[in-house]
């Protein structure tokens, strides 16, 4: 059906491949390498109404053996619970092939107001935590109605329920821990989004990551009037190029007007340019502090749409529930890639460790085991972390390492970068000129997939450009372990009104590094400027998410960003670089450098602008890092 091949073809399409698992109806026998989910399973479909009254399409598959009793294992989702029709069975259930043949029963849900459920459908749904009638309702309440239902109405179950999900069923898996069923055992947060305006998906501290909420939405959230089993369009950019796309469309105004007014959650975004009500009320972080069940949540250091999300999650569950189970893995991946293949490698970069199927047989099957059927003895600890760099797991009592050694990396003169404060006084600085109209891209890939791999890439072409600002440190001469969340403390000026800044953490190999990739030894990696992390900051949210304030022209003033965790080796022979620049585009939309609303600039409000980056005495821009060991 074209509805399951435009999901492999949209530019968020792996985020779709996680949260279900995609089917051509009527293509031969229904395997898992050699286990035959249709002979061992029935299957169902029921249509659960909710205390408003409102109807989710859900379907259940139960061992056929009925000797015994089983859990429940549930995921709820907007991409599809089909395939629909009592004789078109998924080819695989649960979170990995292992779960089939252990014995499980697995539940889908179409989450309201999509596919074949009934209702309205609403991004991020908030939470209400004062519900006085039936029709309160929100994820967290539909998620208790159905465990309900399930636990009356499908048998034979033992009475115990766990949920997961990667992205935006994460998402779903997150809530259901907002107000818990007293059946619900177990959940394992996946990749799940936090705060959309903050550190995932759509923006990043304010900035609109312009790839990604568009390429998106141009599939989800458009109009549906009723329930249907094909939800979902294409899209043609008609051009492999969309860095040239996205540049000749000028404006967000002019980009979005291919909606037409017509999807509910792009005009939100354009109504909705500073993190107000509309904003706030779509973070779970808030919500999660009753938490019961045992959690176990999952994310990848390379994943280009929800990092944010499991590293805040853990940190907030960690903090409101003291007395929970709430432990975190966090493995050498992009978005989702724990749950298929081996994870020996991203891009280019080797890690010579099976970590996918590792977590998958050590982790994650144990976990849903012993909570829900009382099978092993559970060993996990607080947090499995993959150390990128050195290819190694690594487990804590806490995350981050209590034995942490804060540290600064100082930006020096003459693109130096070392752990002791620069020498220079008065006003040092390094400056270049951010032009829109040439914005550097986030990627070297002619492409017109957003894609992952760009978050672990060569930087090299962002380092030869004029309006890329490099940073080195000499070659190590003992190994350097970051860990921890870092932060970017800068020290700037410009001749414009706003402005953006990105800062990226590279590990850079040595120049004789061996030809390893996997792609083959036509990749040179001697002197690759492997990404590490990277983040940015829309300039005008420096001090206030809610409250924008314009910068004053060739005025110095700091702006602090706050990057995501790493845990990553700098090898002796390696350098540690710093890169800062204004754009990063297509990914992030850009930034007029002038003081008006982004989503509704002209084309003359776009003008170039000349930044600099302090680097002496009270000015002294650097990265704040943990030094582990």
């Amino acid at each position: 059906m074209n509805a399951y091949k435009t999901l492999t073809r949209c530019l968020l399409s792996l985020a779709l491949v996680l949260g279900m698992t995609l089917l051509t109806p009527g293509t031969g026998a229904q395997q898992t390498g050699v286990y035959n989910v249709k002979e061992h399973y029935t299957k169902a479909e029921y249509d659960i109404p909710m205390r408003d009254g409102v109807k989710l399409h859900t379907v259940v598959y139960v061992p056929r053996d009925t000797t015994q009793t089983y859990p429940i294992l549930m995921q709820r989702t907007p991409y599809g619970a089909g395939p629909y029709g009592q004789s078109l069975y998924r080819p695989a259930l649960g979170p990995s092939p292992a779960f089939v043949q252990e014995g499980y029963i697995f539940v889908y849900q179409d989450v309201r107001g999509t596919f074949m459920s009934e209702g309205e459908f609403e991004d991020v749904r908030p939470h209400n935590p004062n519900k006085k009638t039936k029709q309160d309702i929100d994820e967290a309440s539909d998620t208790y109605d159905t465990i309900e239902w399930l636990l009356k109405n499908v048998s034979p179950n033992n009475g115990r329920v766990g949920i997961w999900g990667i992205s935006y069923p994460g998402f779903y898996t997150t809530t259901a821990l907002m107000e818990p069923h007293p059946a619900l055992k177990a959940a394992s947060p996946q990749a799940p989004i936090a705060d959309w305006f903050i550190g995932d998906d759509d923006h990043r501290n304010g900035a609109l990551f312009l790839f990604d909420s568009f390429g998106f939405n141009t599939f989800f959230g458009m109009p549906r009037p009723r329930p249907t089993q094909n939800q979902f369009t294409n899209f043609d950019y008609g051009t492999p190029d969309a860095y040239q796309y996205f540049l000749r469309l000028g404006t967000v105004a002019n980009t979005m007007k291919y909606f037409q007014g017509k999807n509910k959650y792009i005009n939100d975004v354009m109504a909705h340019p500073n993190y107000d009500e509309f904003w706030q009320a779509r973070s779970v972080l808030p919500h999660l502090k009753k938490v019961t069940p045992a959690v176990m949540i999952v994310g990848g250091w390379f994943d280009a749409e929800d990092l944010y999300g499991p590293l805040r999650t853990y940190a907030t569950i960690e903090k409101n529930n003291p007395n929970a189970k709430n432990i975190l893995v966090m493995g050498p991946w992009s978005h989702g890639q724990w749950s298929r293949g081996t994870g020996e490698s991203l891009g280019n970069i080797r890690f010579d460790v099976k970590t996918s199927e590792w977590y998958r047989e050590q982790m994650e099957l144990p976990f849903f085991n012993f909570y829900l059927k009382d099978k092993g003895e559970l060993k996990l600890p607080e947090a499995t972390m993959f150390r990128t760099g050195a290819n190694e797991w690594k487990t804590f009592a806490q995350w981050p390492p209590a034995e942490l050694q804060n540290r600064k990396l100082y930006f020096q003169a003459n693109g130096k970068l070392s752990f002791a404060a620069p020498s220079a006084s008065g006003e040092a600085y390094d400056q270049y000129l951010s032009d829109p109209a040439k914005p550097v891209p986030y990627t070297n890939e002619i492409t017109d997939n957003r894609g992952a791999g760009y978050m672990i890439e060569d930087q090299r072409f962002a380092a030869r450009r004029p309006d890329v600002l490099v940073y080195e440190s000499d070659v190590l001469t003992e190994e350097v372990t970051l860990a921890g969340p870092l932060l970017a403390d800068l020290f700037v000026s410009t001749t414009g009104t706003d402005a953006d800044f990105i800062v990226k953490l590279i590990d850079v190999l040595p120049d004789n590094a061996p030809n390893n990739s996997p792609a083959g030894p036509q990749v040179k990696m001697g002197g690759f400027q492997m990404l590490v992390r990277a983040e940015m900051m829309r300039g005008r949210f420096r001090n206030s998410l809610s409250k924008p304030e314009a910068f004053t022209p060739n005025q110095p003033t700091e702006v602090k960003i706050g990057m995501n965790d790493v845990f990553h080796t700098f090898k002796p022979g390696h350098r540690i670089m710093v890169q800062v620049q204004s754009s990063w585009f297509p990914l992030a939309d850009r930034n007029p450098q002038k003081f008006v609303d982004i989503y509704h600039a002209k084309e003359s409000d776009f003008q170039a602008a000349t930044h600099r980056v302090y680097r002496a005495g009270t000015r002294s821009s650097h990265i704040q890092v943990g030094v582990w060991r």
